[in-house]
């Protein structure tokens, strides 16, 4: 579970009050959107929620320790064995082939050799075939792309996934795949799965929806 509690965020440089008192708690199993105008907070809130950034004034709780009691090596750690993390932009390194970003986040575990096998299945499960699989990221779509994000997010099992326009930069096609990857890996591994979008539709896909209005939560549902 985490939970936020008369959460605050505001930024010196330019002067912003980005998030005001918002208080949001998010069970296990959930699927969950955050959707508002661009400039609302979605993307801060969901940094926030999953430990990236902190707040400037309230307390966030992740299983019942709050995250100012935790320090810096345990969070880390925690982040990459419990959170798994897509970015609007893929963030892929150009350098690596495709299967070798989906292992990136056990790297550090050194679990890279034993964690193979799944990132293989995992990319067949997204229509890759193998002749790809050595293909690097310049060579790729960008629902190519999209779907290794996804990959190399579930590569450690995660209990939370956190999406941050998960289907922003597709067509219409590689959007609703991305959705259905998505909802498919909720029912199937009870994760729990918190994703930003400005486009109403996909947000009405999720069980419940936190609107954000000029930083403030107006919305459970939509």
């Amino acid at each position: 579970m985490i939970r936020l509690s008369h959460v605050f965020k505001s930024f010196i440089s330019p002067p912003a009050d980005v998030l005001k008192d918002i208080n949001l708690t998010i069970g296990d199993n959930e699927f969950i959107s955050i959707t508002g105008k661009s400039g609302s907070g979605k993307t801060t809130l969901l940094y926030i929620l999953s430990a990236l950034d902190s707040p400037t004034k309230g307390d966030v709780e992740i299983e019942g320790q709050s995250i100012h009691s935790i320090n810096t090596k345990t969070l880390h750690h925690f982040r990459n064995q419990k959170m798994g993390f897509i970015f609007q932009s893929y963030f892929l390194l150009p350098e690596l082939t495709a299967i070798e970003n989906v292992l990136m986040p056990s790297y550090k575990m050194h679990k890279m050799r034993q964690k193979m096998p799944y990132a293989k299945e995992l990319l067949k499960q997204f229509g890759f075939k193998e002749d790809l699989f050595s293909h690097y990221p310049i060579q790729l779509s960008g629902g190519e792309q999209q779907r290794i994000a996804i990959a190399r997010a579930l590569i450690m099992d995660p209990k939370y996934i956190f999406a941050d326009e998960p289907t922003g930069n597709l067509d219409s096609v590689n959007a609703n795949m991305v959705m259905n990857i998505l909802k498919d890996i909720r029912k199937k591994k009870g994760t729990t799965i918190v994703y930003v979008t400005h486009d109403e539709d996909f947000a009405k896909l999720a069980e419940r929806c936190v609107k954000l209005v000029d930083g403030r939560q107006i919305a459970k549902n939509l």
